[in-house]
């Protein structure tokens, strides 16, 4: 199954395997975490999580619920999700594997300045979040490319 990328701002990557949590159970507390928003689309800022076993309730923000929603609904699909900074970085093959690209075109593309970089000592890095800025306006081009060439197709009869 497909892994999903979850961006933060600051800490460690962590992850969850396809299969590690029950996705019956994600699915569950994910409709009441959904039903609760729903219930209060826009207040409270600060949501207050209970907590079994005696423990003091958990006081979230409401954007890190809505983020552990998200989360939920991909465990409950069977997917993986991997939290990572969002200012991570990546190596020229870590980025050409997420492309499906080789690395030499990785490179060229640093080089020519299509996708932003630094260099540590003699290796490059690039922010995991210009990586997939590229990789979501590189997929729009082509979708859009895709597109004009079946019109064209159309009005050719073909």
């Amino acid at each position: 199954m497909k892994e999903v990328l979850v961006m933060t701002g600051i800490g460690s990557v962590s992850s969850v395997q396809p299969g590690d949590v029950d996705a019956e159970v994600s699915q569950r507390a994910l409709r009441r975490i959904k039903d609760y928003l729903a219930k209060h689309p826009v207040e409270p800022e600060m949501i207050e999580v209970m907590v079994e076993h005696g423990e003091p309730s958990l006081v979230l923000p409401r954007p890190v619920v809505t983020l552990f929603a998200q989360i939920l609904a991909q465990l409950a699909e069977g997917r993986g999700v991997s939290v990572i900074p969002s200012q991570a970085e990546v190596t020229t093959q870590q980025a050409a594997d997420l492309l499906g690209v080789s690395r030499p075109y990785v490179v060229g593309l640093l080089e020519d300045g299509v996708i932003p970089h630094r260099k540590v000592g003699r290796h490059r890095r690039i922010l995991l979040t210009d990586l997939l800025e590229y990789k979501r306006t590189d997929d729009e081009q082509r979708r859009k490319a895709a597109d004009e060439l079946g019109d064209l197709g159309q009005e050719l009869g073909i």
